[in-house]
Formats: structure tokens, sequence, C-alpha cells
């Protein structure tokens, strides 16, 4: 046989094997179908535009991806970072220092009444962090199902802790397994003050995010990711226990919810949707070869910011945006406090801050 056979007849093996691999290979994810609804257009209520343009970025030393931030009573930053740790600015963004490192990955963090800072580990579990720095499980499973991957949290003005499991099935390492699967891995947990033990209060959550308690504890909500909507499940009578819809067909990918304490709760859009991922999303065989397919080359965050308000009702009140390329990206969570929004990210290595009063705001 010439070489020029030779070398056809090894390309042509080549690629059968590798059509074989991403046909057949086994994977650990069972997908299930759902057909989304249409994307809503950017326009109206959703309009784009570069409202966020003037986030300020504060640095958090050589730490990168701080999902979430907290403040205390002194108005001081405090950020979780990728590597474990946490870490603490002063109240002007300055003087990063190490404030407690839970060998874990903290994501959703909220402070207690106490001055303790609490804390979804997605490794960990549900943790309470002492002005010192000191580091205390509170809880690793509830009803005797152990943590996956702890995403949130809120707290009730009675002490109860509100937190999101993004999946019990898969850990923080493997999310996009989760969200490629797209299977209700997800939960909603409350911790009681008084017994300190973990409940669950809703199952079947599609990637469980964002916690926020409404202003008058009426409600909790939580952003389920994977259907791009938020839900929200009663506190109080007469819809106590039950659930329903707070927000649905977002224009992106719903991520940490807060409240303002008064008048508006802050949701995160990490990232636009995708009209590729959208098209694979009824198709699970599809969506087993993408998962076959090298990381490098799966669909992936854009880099855009995208932060909207809702009111009470779960009506669009605020849309604030940036597709620029220097733009404060995958924005993942966002805290009010004196005016100006403060932002955790999935792709920064630093903490965003934005005026409120800032004229780019006002227009």
């Amino acid at each position: 046989m010439s070489r020029k056979k030779l070398v056809a007849a090894f390309v042509i093996l080549v690629i059968g094997v590798a059509l074989a691999y991403l046909l057949f290979a086994p994977v650990p994810i069972t997908p299930s179908a759902w057909t989304p609804p249409a994307t809503p257009p950017l326009t109206g209520q959703y309009e784009q535009n570069t409202r966020l343009s003037p986030v300020e970025k504060l640095s958090v030393g050589d730490g990168h991806k701080p999902e979430d931030v907290a403040l205390d009573t002194q108005g001081r930053i405090y950020a979780g970072l990728e590597d474990g740790r946490i870490m603490q600015l002063q109240a002007d963004g300055t003087q990063p220092r190490v404030f407690a490192n839970t060998q874990g990955r903290p994501l959703g963090m909220a402070f207690d009444r106490s001055g303790n800072l609490i804390v979804a580990d997605a490794i960990r579990g549900l943790l309470s962090v002492s002005p010192a720095g000191e580091i205390k499980v509170l809880a690793t499973e509830a009803d005797g199902v152990k943590f996956g991957c702890l995403n949130d949290l809120d707290i009730g003005a009675d002490g109860t802790i509100y937190f999101s499991e993004a999946s019990y099935k898969y850990p923080m390492s493997q999310f996009t397994s989760d969200v490629l699967e797209h299977q209700p891995n997800g939960r909603l947990m409350a911790l009681d003050p008084q017994t300190q033990t973990p409940r669950t209060l809703l199952r079947g959550i599609y990637f469980a995010n964002g916690v926020a308690v409404s202003p008058d504890q009426s409600f909790v909500l939580v952003a389920e990711t994977g259907k791009y909507r938020v839900r929200r499940y009663w506190l109080k009578d007469p819809k106590e226990g039950m659930d329903d819809t707070f927000i649905d067909n977002l224009p992106g990918f719903p991520d940490g919810i807060s409240s303002n304490g008064t008048d508006k709760f802050w949701l995160a859009l990490v990232t636009p949707r995708q009209a590729l991922f959208d098209k694979l999303l009824p198709h699970p065989f599809l969506r087993k070869i993408v998962f076959r397919l090298p990381k490098a080359i799966q669909p992936a965050p854009e880099r855009y910011s995208f932060v909207i308000a809702l009111d009470s009702q779960g009506r669009v009140t605020q849309n604030l945006q940036n597709g620029s390329s220097d733009c404060y990206a995958q924005i993942a969570n966002v805290l009010e406090r004196d005016n100006k929004l403060y932002f955790g990210s999935i792709g920064e290595n630093t903490v965003g801050r934005f005026s409120l009063l800032s004229p780019s705001h006002t227009k």
C-alpha cells in the first residue's frame, strides 16, 4: 500500500473513532428534554443600554471569581474566592486581607444579627464564621440527603437561614454537568435558629441559585437558573407552604438575587441566553454529544453585564446592562447599600461597585 493510501486510511480511522466517541461513549449525565419559551428580545423593559459602564472595580488581591459579596455593619466588604478564602476590604474598597479560609468554595454569604458571616459553601456545607474568622459547620445534610453543592442564602428576621442547593447530584467542580443534564436536582432549604435542624422546603428545582426573603417576611424567592425564572415560596398564611412563579422567561441565566429591604429585589443575570443552547435543550442526545466535546468548545458564558430590579409583584422596574469588551462581566450577585450596588462575579478578579446616583443610571 502506498504512503498516501496509508495516510488516508489512518485519517479515516481517526475520524471514525472520533465520531464513535462523540456518538456512543458513556456519559454520567441523563439529560431530559425541555423546550424553553422563546427568548424575550432585548427591547422594551430589557432594552440594551450601557448604564453599567461606570462600574468601579475593587481589588481583592490575588484572588479570582468573587462569587458573592456581603457588607458588615461598618460597611466593610467581604468576597468569597474560588480557592476558599473570604477576603475583607475596607468600606472605601481598599486594603484587601484574608478574613477566613473555609478550605472549600464560599458562595452565598450574609451576616446574621450577631455579626457572624453565614456562608453557603459548595464543598463544606452551611457555615458560620465569627467576627474573629473562626469557622463553625452548621449543617452538611438535610432530611437524610447530604449536600451536593450549596449555592446561596438569605436570613429571615427571626434568624431562619434560607439556603439553596444547586444540585444534590453534582459537586461544584461539575456544575456544567447539571446544566447540560437539565434535571430537577436542586433544593430550597431552611435552618431553624432554635432547633438548628435543616429542612427541605422545595424539591425538584432546576439548578437552584440565588435566595432572597421579602421585606415583610411573607415569602422567600429562589432563582431557578435552569428554567430562566424565579420561584416564590410562601412563608405565611393563607398560602403558607405553597409555591408559584415570581417572574418567568428571563432573557438571561438568573443567578444571585437580594432584597434592598424596602421596595425592590436585585437580580443578576450572569449571562444572556444563548440561541444555540436553547436549541439543544429539547434534544437530550445532542446534549450528550456536547458533553463529550472538549470544554473549550462547549457553550460558555458571554462577557456581558446584566442586572435588573423587580418590585414585590415580580415586575421589572430597572434594567442595567453593559456589553462592552471591558465591562464588569458575568455578574453573579448584587447587594444594595447606601445608594450603591456591590457585585460579585464568576468571571472577574475584582468586586464591582456601582453608584445608583451616577448620571448613566439616571438616563
